[in-house]
């Protein structure tokens, strides 16, 4: 017998869908006050949507810098914005936004006057093999990165082999799951019979481990676990605070950085990150508390409704 699933709007995805719709775009392109000679940096280049926008405003002296971890979608997106970047200076490079300073280093770009971080979702990365969809059968990776190293941390090794404590806080903390010890223990109960290996093996078991009342909520209820499995495997809040702080560092005087989250884990280290810079007299906030997408948006594109914009400028240089 087949158990009756709701799933979360991301996990809901057609595999044939890879349209793209940029989140909160006029919001972000009008507070990050692009230049026609400036240099901007997309952090997450994403399927291209926001880096689209941000070409229209530069002149030929502008540069565009644009980053994915992804390398099969840098190619793609570099691909649809080919006749955008006719006549102006762009870049594009694969890797995370934490190695931003060697990566300026390489191009000889010692300042930058915008940067945006998009933390959401690209469709296509549902559909990438890695297991981020818990509709899948792929194996359990959860890796942004197109290539892995042979030391690369992937889901499968977290879910079979780390302990049952470090499951639990890892679930809390990433993924603020209310039944974060029973799954985890259900986890390290089941490995014991048989290592999970695929993402719906995993997303059946959390369906099964927890109170029936929390299986038909508004979001599947591997939903958290999921989220907090792939932070962990990529270290993504780490990533979070070094990229902000090398943008930071080669930010201009009056420079802005925007961030745009989409669950509260991250949200909540951001607008720490960018108060600290307030305290210490060196950023102002331009958005005192964080813009939401509009209702008309949020009806639109049902992915934009968790979305969170906060934008800083830099004061001194």
């Amino acid at each position: 017998m087949r158990t009756r699933r709701r799933h979360s709007s991301s996990d809901s995805v057609s595999p044939h869908d890879t349209s793209h719709i940029p989140v909160l775009l006029h919001e972000t392109i009008e507070l990050l006050a692009i230049k026609k000679n400036d240099v901007v940096l997309d952090a997450t280049l994403g399927g291209g949507g926001h880096a689209q926008e941000i070409l229209k405003r530069l002149g030929t002296h502008g540069v565009l810098i644009g980053i994915d971890a992804d390398g099969s979608i840098l190619k793609r997106t570099q691909q649809k914005l080919h006749k955008n970047v006719e006549g102006k200076t762009a870049y594009f490079a694969e890797g995370n936004f934490r190695t931003l300073a060697s990566l300026l280093e390489t191009l000889k770009i010692r300042s930058i006057d915008e940067v945006l971080f998009d933390l959401g979702w690209n469709t296509l990365q549902l559909t990438s093999g890695r297991g981020f969809s818990f509709q899948s059968n792929d194996p359990l990776v959860m890796t942004f990165a197109s290539l892995l190293r042979g030391d690369a941390v992937i889901a499968s090794r977290v879910v079979n082999e780390w302990s049952e404590e470090t499951l639990q806080s890892i679930f809390t903390g990433f993924g603020e799951e209310r039944y974060a010890r029973r799954i985890s223990r259900m986890i390290v109960n089941r490995r014991e019979q048989k290592p999970f290996e695929t993402a719906r093996e995993l997303a059946d078991a959390i369906f099964r481990a927890v109170p029936p009342a929390y299986r038909y909520g508004k979001i599947h209820p591997a939903t958290r676990t999921f989220q907090a499995l792939r932070i962990a495997v990529n270290d993504e809040l780490g990533a979070i605070q070094e990229g902000f702080e090398a943008a930071w560092k080669a930010l201009s005087k009056n420079g802005r950085i925007a961030f745009i989250t989409f669950h509260s884990v991250e949200d909540r280290l951001v607008k720490h990150l960018m108060r600290d810079k307030v305290y210490q007299g060196t950023g102002r906030l331009l958005t005192r508390h964080p813009l939401t997408p509009s209702p008309e948006e949020a009806a639109s594109n049902p992915r934009s409704r968790s979305a969170k914009l906060r934008v800083i400028e830099k004061q001194v240089a």
